[in-house]
């Protein structure tokens, strides 16, 4: 059962990020899922493009990205960008 919830957070997770895309795409960015620990509720992203170089990423993460996806699944705690 643990496996199917993960898979169902998962695709809600990407639907949140979806929302989110346009307005990165629009700047030529874009972020990725890497993974969600549900054993923390941190999910785990990687920004790509210029969302590698901004200056504000920082804010789009919190301000916009962590609060689409805690809105679409409330079993999020904290969203982390990584790798990048």
């Amino acid at each position: 059962m643990q496996e199917y919830e993960v898979t169902e957070i998962s695709r809600r997770i990407e639907g949140a990020l979806e929302i989110c895309r346009p307005y990165l795409r629009a700047d030529a960015g874009d972020v990725k899922l890497l993974r969600f620990k549900p054993e923390s509720g941190v999910v785990e992203v990687k920004w790509e493009g210029t969302c590698l170089i901004c200056p504000m990423s920082v804010l789009t993460l919190r301000a916009g990205v962590e609060r689409a996806i805690m809105r679409a699944v409330p079993e999020v705690k904290r969203v982390e960008a990584v790798g990048g």
